[in-house]
């Protein structure tokens, strides 16, 4: 099989080091790697595969004899070095939000749209996390229903405002458990520990944050429905790990609770966890650290007597299925596809 140049630009933060730690677990056929961060990072040195990786500092000269870059940047830094990336001849796979409604850039879920990512011209985007989760889990139920209309709120986790939101939260843990004043708040608006807050992002003229805008832009794309209806509420709570989401979506066909289960029951990339006569249902703490999107607490949505729409809850590791795997999954498709060429 042939053995692949690798990159990863940011590999010091949060999404980067899960990169490394997913392209190792899959066991990707990595001829080398190269590991790309600020200035202030080069020199360190981070193991894969029982070997030391030397971090390098990123420089537009940098981007050269590399077949797949991994992008775990910020967007300045992303539209900074990864066109140079493409321009070399590497194919990009980035996870800021700097490319994703770029319309000469595939937006990928593997389980929803892999199709796409074979259409790229050297750079192919990986969705916002909470979009992903989503459409991992609507997936099957729209090829089945099509969908319409969504309603969302999103409960994520402090980790998906990377290495310093976890600190903040572990930090006013700490300072809550040992009766100290907390300290003040610099990740997020307000503190978080004790608290749910329902920004995440900017505000528009309409009202809604940056983040919330997400599910319905790349949502429309991914799936290529650009009719699709989202209203979507973005929370940050006191989680370190996994985001969680309650979705009511309407479809164009009438639909039915034990056959949407049966769909999610076989779907890729899902776990069926809907027993609440025993309390079983998905929760953060059960998917972080694994790659399922898990869905339950399915049920008919008692507002529409049409009997065409549907409420669950689902959850999903916004750090790999949201972020690192995602992009791991979508080289592991080129590659494959390759291969079988």
């Amino acid at each position: 099989m042939k053995q692949y140049r690798v990159a990863i630009l940011g590999a010091t933060g949060a999404v980067g080091r899960e990169m490394l730690k997913v392209l190792e677990e899959k066991d990707l056929p990595v001829a080398s790697l190269r590991l790309f961060a600020s200035k202030r990072s080069a020199g360190k040195q981070i193991p894969f595969k029982g070997q030391m990786i030397t971090i390098e500092e990123a420089r537009e000269d940098s981007f050269q004899d590399l077949d797949i870059v991994l992008g775990a940047a910020e967007n300045d830094i992303a539209k900074q070095f990864l066109p140079i990336a493409a321009k070399n001849g590497a194919v990009v796979i980035d996870n800021s939000s700097a490319y994703r409604l770029d319309e000469n850039v595939p937006l990928v879920v593997p389980e929803v749209n892999p199709e796409d990512a074979f259409q790229h011209h050297g750079m192919i985007a990986n969705p916002n996390c909470a979009t992903i989760i989503a459409l991992v889990a609507l997936q099957p139920l729209h090829a089945a229903f099509h969908a319409k209309r969504m309603i969302v709120s999103t409960y994520q986790a402090v980790s998906g405002a990377g290495i310093g939101g976890i600190r903040e939260l572990n930090e006013q843990m700490k300072e809550l458990v040992n009766e100290q004043p907390l300290s003040k708040p610099s990740t997020f608006q307000y503190q978080i520990v004790c608290n749910v807050i329902p920004q995440i992002g900017g505000f528009n003229e309409e009202g809604y944050s940056s983040e919330e805008m997400k599910m319905q832009n790349e949502g429309r794309k991914i799936l290529h429905a650009q009719d699709l209806m989202v209203n979507c509420t973005c929370v940050r709570v006191p989680v370190l790990r996994s985001h969680s989401e309650s979705i009511t979506v309407t479809f164009e066909k009438e639909v039915d609770v034990e056959k949407a289960k049966a769909l999610l029951k076989d779907a890729p990339g899902v776990r069926l966890v809907d027993d609440p006569s025993r309390s079983l249902y998905p929760m953060p703490i059960d998917t972080s650290d694994q790659d399922l999107v898990f869905v339950g607490r399915i049920r008919k949505d008692i507002s529409d007597p049409s009997n065409h729409s549907l409420t669950f809850w689902c959850c999903g590791d916004q750090i790999r299925k949201g972020a690192a795997t995602n992009a791991v999954q979508i080289a592991q498709l080129l590659i494959e596809k390759e291969t079988k060429d």
